[in-house]
């Protein structure tokens, strides 16, 4: 079994509403993704030849997912006020609302599965929020 480990970063602002603690709190990471693909047999066609997958097409595709969400302010939908909302968008900060509470744990489901269905074998993806504190999400 052939793996490729492809890695990319963004910086971005978030707090995890409903928790009690200094994560309750906005406050910013580096997060750190590492996609790992897979594959049983190396390619044969002429551009390929001998690669599991492209490395410059799928870095660029990573990269594009990434940069989408550096930053921004990334918050769970629906966890902050109407009024809190407009004010923010007033100031022209990027606030993108996810359908879910964003965790590291949670970011590693859904870069994995994002490339699960752009068609790519991914065999896992491990998301960093900080140098020493990585979740990760395989099936």
């Amino acid at each position: 079994m052939y793996q490729l480990t492809i890695e990319q970063s963004f910086d971005s602002a978030h707090f995890l509403a409903g928790y009690v603690g200094k994560c309750g709190n906005i406050h910013g990471h580096r997060w750190r993704v590492l996609l790992q693909v897979q594959s049983e047999q190396l390619r044969e066609d002429a551009q390929q030849r001998g690669m599991c997958v492209d490395f410059s097409t799928i870095k660029d595709e990573l990269k594009k997912m990434v940069d989408y969400l550096d930053h921004a302010l990334l918050i769970e939908k629906g966890t902050l006020k109407d009024k809190t909302m407009e004010a923010l968008s007033e100031e022209g900060f990027c606030v993108i609302e996810l359908a879910f509470r964003p965790t590291a744990e949670n970011f590693a489901k859904y870069f994995y599965e994002l490339f699960a269905k752009k068609g790519y074998n991914v065999a896992a993806v491990h998301v960093y929020e900080t140098p020493n504190n990585c979740a990760s999400y395989h099936e």
